[in-house]
């Protein structure tokens, strides 16, 4: 039995409202009973004796017909998000900045990303694997961050999403009760 977060991209937000409580009721409909949310921004722990492919895939299908939209996640293992929280350089409390983490379900994708955002001035960026890329805005200006808007451009919205440092570590912290629990 393997433990996972599960990152569903933009629910919350542009009009698709998800209530946790809801989303963990289709989640356990769906096979996984151990489901647990976080925050209300779509984070989810979970365990499941599937693969991490074959749960994003279950997971992209419970949501699509639980809530009726063309839903995306990225599926990590809980190692993996410890591995990514540690390799982060940048500061999860910080008073100027706020470090984000984009994770991606395509490795090409997120190539493009890191690209994108090494070609403008000021950006400082650092990738912590295949999959993930940590990145630093101002604080009170993340929206507005030349990067932000090159992440949410819609070609990066079926691949990608982002998460605050400090969530990254509710997450990390999370899927390491779930494991124990179930160990």
């Amino acid at each position: 039995m393997g433990s996972y977060a599960v990152f569903l991209r933009g629910i919350n937000v542009g009009g698709i409202n998800i209530k946790m409580a809801d989303l963990r009721e289709a989640l356990h409909a769906a096979g996984f009973s151990a489901a647990r949310t976080l925050l209300a921004s779509g984070n989810v722990v979970l365990a499941s004796s599937l693969d991490a492919a074959a749960v994003k895939r279950a997971c992209e299908k419970c949501l699509r017909d639980a809530f009726g939209y063309d839903a995306w996640v990225v599926v990590l293992e809980a190692a993996r998000v410890s591995e990514l929280v540690a390799a982060c350089p940048y500061p999860d409390d910080d008073k100027s900045t706020h470090t984000y983490i984009t994770v991606s379900s395509d490795e090409a994708m997120l190539d493009e990303l890191e690209a994108a955002g090494a070609a403008l001035e000021g950006v400082e960026q650092k990738r912590l694997g295949p999959e993930a890329l940590a990145w630093l805005a101002p604080a009170g200006g993340t929206l507005d961050s030349p990067f932000s808007r090159i992440s949410a451009k819609p070609r990066f919205k079926a691949a990608t999403t982002t998460r605050n440092l400090r969530t990254l570590i509710k997450v990390r912290d999370a899927a390491a009760d779930l494991a124990a629990a179930a160990g």
